[in-house]
């Protein structure tokens, strides 16, 4: 009999804003939440202190550096995909010291700085919006619709970094 305790999964992620408030997105390409928008990050690795962590996914999903000014908020997943995972995520407000954007490919395909009054129409998943709506509470939060193609999630041109306003 395989007996084997699951554990509870604990993340750190990087809301990070630059002076315009546009928040930095990557299109996440593997499970859970594949094809949404989510801010980067991931697991904290066994010795690796929080901010170790928050630094190191950071620069391997998109390649920039950036400065921690504190933590949000911590948000639970439970139940989460086929192996109903828990997840729990310390989620940090950063902002960019670098900014050329370099998706891995390997956990997110796109990455963008994406202004805030786009952020209520885009397809995050639940951790990512109550971080959102803790971050930016004047925007008109509402629930996304649920039949929504992910095509029109894409946001414009206007968005990708590296143009102007």
């Amino acid at each position: 009999m395989d007996i084997k305790k699951k554990a509870i999964k604990t993340s750190v992620v990087a809301c990070v804003v630059d002076t315009k408030e546009r928040v930095l997105l990557t299109r996440r390409c593997i499970e859970p939440f594949c094809s949404l928008w989510v801010m980067p990050g991931g697991k904290i690795d066994h010795g690796e202190s929080i901010m170790e962590a928050l630094h190191r996914e950071v620069r391997e999903e998109v390649g920039i550096e950036v400065k921690v000014e504190g933590l949000v908020d911590v948000f639970e997943h439970i139940g989460v995909g086929a192996r109903n995972d828990h997840f729990v995520i310390l989620y940090y407000r950063a902002s960019p010291v670098t900014f050329t954007l370099q998706p891995n490919g390997d956990e997110c395909t796109e990455a963008i700085w994406a202004f805030k009054s786009c952020l209520p129409k885009m397809a995050l998943p639940p951790g990512g919006r109550h971080i959102l709506t803790k971050v930016f509470p004047e925007l008109p939060w509402t629930e996304r619709p649920t039949e929504i193609s992910l095509e029109e999630e894409i946001p414009g041109g206007e968005l990708r970094p590296g143009e102007s306003d």
